[in-house]
């Protein structure tokens, strides 16, 4: 009994260790990342399209390092979430999250734009789209009235899935891996650009690797199908595409 407790010891330093980032203490707090997301996806976006895509409002989850629901936001100022932007989008942006933060590590960040590809069949990753399904009954529950809100149903909750186009990234702080946000609402690589921004404005990029950003080097196959990605990693073109003047950085054209 006596040799045993030593190794009990350690086991608690490493767990205790290993636990660091599942909470959402030290992450940016709800209006703090509305405010950036209102800042990236202003009212005038309809008729401006900084982003490129279709100017359409935005959701904006954020996930602990764990995959736990921090905070659920809007680029709303006024209306009903019911109505005036995409419903379906808010459970999308807590999967981007919930994805991005399950495959980066502190020594690879992979975006779900860096996904689309390595899903498809032949790819890399065939199949990584089936695991992890959603909770529907955590995804689902609560009351609409608080959707977006700081009583979102879903804020402390994992409720996992995949997604495999653009709008997840990972937040980093010194190098280490600290959570993830999801963004979605408008086309796929408008969500890649939204999400972009608003992680520089926090302060919580600087992603390894060599990935992250949305690579858009798919050719046709000649044979049908999705395409051929020279990386195995890239994301197609999308509807007004986001230029290099709009992207802000994250995409490799």
């Amino acid at each position: 009994m006596m040799k045993l407790a030593p190794i009990a010891a350690v086991a608690v330093l490493l767990s205790s260790g290993l636990a660091h980032a599942d909470g959402c203490d030290g992450l940016p707090g709800y209006h703090v990342l509305q405010a950036a997301l209102r800042a990236v996806v202003p009212p005038s976006s309809a008729t401006t399209l900084p982003n490129g895509g279709l100017g359409f409002p935005m959701w904006l989850t954020l996930v602990d390092g764990s995959g736990r629901v921090c905070a659920v936001t809007t680029s709303l100022t006024s209306g009903d979430v019911t109505a005036d932007i995409w419903l379906g989008s808010r459970i999308i942006s807590a999967q981007k999250a919930y994805t991005a933060n399950s495959f980066s590590t502190g020594a690879l960040s992979l975006s779900t734009a860096n996904l689309y590809s390595a899903v498809q069949p032949g790819g890399s990753l065939f199949g990584l789209q089936e695991s992890n399904p959603v909770d529907a009954t955590a995804a689902y529950d609560g009351r609409a009235v608080d959707f977006g809100t700081p009583q979102d149903p879903i804020e402390g909750k994992r409720i996992g899935g995949i997604n495999v186009f653009g709008g997840g990234l990972t937040l980093y702080r010194g190098g280490r891996k600290v959570g993830a946000i999801g963004v979605s609402g408008d086309t796929s690589c408008t969500d890649h650009v939204v999400a972009y921004k608003v992680r520089t404005m926090l302060g919580l990029g600087a992603a390894p690797g060599g990935l992250d950003k949305m690579l858009q080097d798919i050719t046709p196959n000649p044979t049908g199908g999705a395409g051929i990605s020279a990386s195995g990693f890239g994301h197609p073109t999308c509807l007004n595409n986001p230029t290099s003047a709009k992207d802000g950085g994250s995409i490799v054209h």
